[in-house]
């Protein structure tokens, strides 16, 4: 591994490198290796979450060194570098028409996927589904039991290049709608009602308490969010500016379910 991503290092400083056949042939095995899971492009730790850029580099460079081709299934074609993900039976993963993952994203067994899309390097866990119209992007990180409403977006690292990917951690729920870009950090069992928008400078208040709290980047665990927002001045005049309102916990329970049912009625959050 060490020999992988040093040779990643090496074409990352020189691109000219990228013509040559060794540093292609070491970027296409990490590519296998994200694709089977067994590099992340971020992974969990004891101080956090830990930011392998080696192995987002070795995604960024994936691309110049691929041709495009044309894809065929069944009746329908494409036209990509980047070819799909396949053998979803032998990996446990259900996948329902018209969704597609591309090659080099790891989805692991138990994953259902609607249609809906998952893009290079991204890793999903365990239980997650991933419904209709949702977009999990490039090396976003989505754990284990997590559920990602319609239409969600979750933003890549590619373009632009982002220092950190996005991370949704285990048990989340985010519902219809929702926009979380820019290596923002949802932590574990968070509930995000419909609409809400997260960036890196979103003001994520929680407003439970006497006096309001501000978070940015990430929203803390077992969090209850909504959409909201706050007035901001400008030489114009005072506007209201999108925020994310934090308006209760979710209960620490061993059954996520009624947990998350709990948090559904007790806060009326649309999802």
């Amino acid at each position: 591994m060490e020999t992988l991503r040093q040779k990643i290092e090496e074409a990352w400083d020189n691109r000219d490198l990228l013509k040559d056949a060794d540093y292609q042939k070491a970027i296409r095995d990490l590519v296998e290796l994200l694709d089977k899971g067994k590099v992340r492009v971020a992974e969990p730790t004891d101080e956090g979450w830990q930011v392998n850029q080696w192995v987002k580099k070795g995604v960024i460079m994936y691309f110049p060194i691929q041709k495009m081709e044309t894809i065929e299934v069944g009746p329908f074609e494409f036209h990509d570098k980047i070819p799909l993900k396949n053998n979803y039976k032998e990996q446990g993963v259900r996948v329902v028409p018209h969704a597609i993952a591309r090659h080099g994203s790891y989805l692991e067994p138990g994953v259902i996927m609607m249609p809906s899309y998952v893009n290079i390097g991204a890793h999903v866990g365990s239980g997650t589904m991933i419904d209709t119209w949702a977009t999990v992007a490039s090396c976003a990180q989505i754990g284990r039991n997590v559920h990602l409403s319609g239409g969600v977006g979750i933003g890549g690292v590619l373009e632009p290049l982002q220092a950190t990917p996005t991370i949704i951690e285990d048990d989340c729920f985010i519902g219809s709608r929702c926009i979380i870009v820019e290596g923002a950090i949802i932590e574990r069992e968070a509930v995000l009602g419909a609409n809400v928008v997260i960036t890196k400078s979103t003001r994520i208040i929680d407003v439970t308490g006497d006096e309001p709290i501000t978070y940015k980047g990430r929203v803390p665990a077992r969090s209850v969010v909504i959409p909201g927002t706050y007035t901001k001045k400008f030489p114009a005049g005072e506007y209201q500016v999108s925020c994310a309102l934090i308006i209760g916990k979710r209960k620490e329970s061993t059954d996520k379910k009624v947990s998350l049912n709990d948090a559904l009625r007790d806060h009326s959050v649309a999802v």
